[in-house]
């Protein structure tokens, strides 16, 4: 039996020491706002309409400088890809990783070359699809496999190349099931028990493996994470010499309750950089560290501010609706996810509150916000609202409007960025006409 197996029971054990030591303190969340981020909300109502996504500029920055001990900060953008976004953790030093095709586009809009030191674009997928693969060959962008499978196609048209490896260590944790990108029930990576016959698969092809990535999940707590240490460092033992960078993965936890602790970075990195210099050690060269964070860079900063439009009762429950839907936010009705929610007032209003259910204008009974995994429809307490005025859903910047859809046929909400005193309109609302973009009806 491996450290690897033994480490949950370790874990276990001592995982009330572990939170109490690699833990920050809580964040206590306000159910009533007048501005975001020194903008009043009736006025970016006013100025942008609702529903609309506000990003704070300073907050992303923020979060980019409490990482800055790792060698390598590589954005997952999938988090949140507006090219203001992207353009902003450029221009802070950050890297980014691309999981599409679309992805390598919108990071080459927002500035990212295709090649450079450390990669400036990482192609981090389970598989290549036809377009992806030719871009990876064609731009020689560095890729980060997920399965034996892309060895074989990459090893084809591009032999002598090289390549980083995803490994599922065969354990994971996250926020939700669904969130889990580690263990035998998680598509992601490669399983670690066949790791000897890609490596055989990559010499076939001349292919160097120079890199090794793993992530278990998001929203993870430190004992998960510490486990990926060890991992980490066994496989990296048996694929040798070659490598010459190792990534974190991503999965920092992010408040979103009064109750959850951040992750206290500096003895997480601490954690890490043990792990580099043991293998600095073995190896005789200098090996790159990299993390590579999506929601921990994004998710604080965004808010969707929305409108109440409905206050109605229904038995016992009373309902706020507001014209935000599961379209502009899908968290809730796919994770059961939680959101901090604040009530601005239109003019005067009274802190007294009351056990609410919020929900959207969708057609559907799940478009509900206050919701945990599995369906099940829960109450918050929020000040006492009318119609008019405005609930704000915090904590929404990463997984929000990237996930959206025109279901309904609604449209895509508008994006804001908010820096300092500047509001900048980052996409604009879209329109009826949008949504019949490239739709046609057969000639008759």
């Amino acid at each position: 039996m491996t450290v690897t197996n033994f480490l949950p029971i370790i874990l276990a054990l001592c995982s009330h020491l572990l939170c109490d030591e690699f833990m920050t303190q809580s964040t206590k969340f306000s159910t009533t706002r007048s501005d975001i981020s020194g903008h009043a909300v009736t006025q970016l109502a006013e100025q942008f309409g609702t529903p609309c996504y506000f990003y704070d500029a300073q907050t992303i920055r923020d979060r980019i400088e409490q990482l800055r001990q790792f060698d390598v900060i590589r954005f997952a953008q999938k988090a949140n890809s507006n090219l203001a976004v992207l353009d902003l953790v450029r221009r802070n030093g950050v890297v980014v990783d691309a999981v599409s095709s679309g992805e390598v586009f919108r990071a080459r809009k927002a500035g990212f070359d295709y090649t450079g030191t450390p990669s400036p674009i990482v192609y981090t997928a389970d598989i290549f699809d036809r377009e992806a693969l030719d871009l990876v060959v064609e731009n020689k962008l560095h890729v980060n496999v997920g399965s034996p499978d892309m060895i074989q196609q990459f090893g084809e048209r591009v032999p002598g190349g090289e390549i980083t490896l995803r490994i599922n260590p065969g354990f994971g944790h996250g926020h939700s099931a669904k969130t889990n990108t580690g263990g035998d029930s998680s598509k992601h990576g490669i399983w670690h028990e066949e790791l000897d016959e890609c490596l055989r698969l990559a010499a076939k092809h001349q292919v160097t493996v120079t890199g090794l990535h793993m992530h278990i999940g998001s929203g993870t707590d430190f004992e998960h994470l510490s486990q990926v240490c060890e991992a980490m460092r066994t496989t990296a033992l048996q694929v040798g010499s070659t490598i010459k960078v190792i990534s974190a993965g991503g999965g920092l936890p992010t408040p979103y309750r009064d109750s959850d602790v951040g992750l206290d970075v500096d003895r997480y990195y601490q954690l890490w950089d043990k792990t580099r210099k043991e293998l600095e050690s073995e190896f005789g060269h200098p090996i790159s560290l990299e993390i590579e964070p999506g929601r921990f860079l994004v998710a604080e900063s965004g808010f969707l501010l929305t409108e109440i439009r409905a206050v109605k009762k229904m038995g016992k429950n009373l309902f706020y609706l507001v014209d935000a839907g599961f379209n502009n936010l899908a968290r809730p009705i796919l994770y059961g996810a939680y959101h901090p929610m604040s009530i601005a007032f239109a003019g005067d209003g009274s802190e007294v509150s009351q056990p609410v259910i919020v929900g959207g204008p969708l057609c559907e009974s799940g478009d509900i916000f206050t919701q945990e995994e599995g369906g099940f429809v829960c109450s918050r307490d929020l000040p006492v609202a009318s119609v008019g005025d405005y609930l704000v859903i915090e904590c929404a910047g990463a997984y929000g409007y990237v996930m959206s859809s025109n279901y309904n046929s609604k449209p895509f909400a508008a994006e804001v960025l908010l820096d300092g005193d500047s509001a900048h309109l980052i996409r604009r609302r879209q329109t009826p006409e949008d949504l019949v973009l490239g739709e046609s009806i057969p000639a008759s």
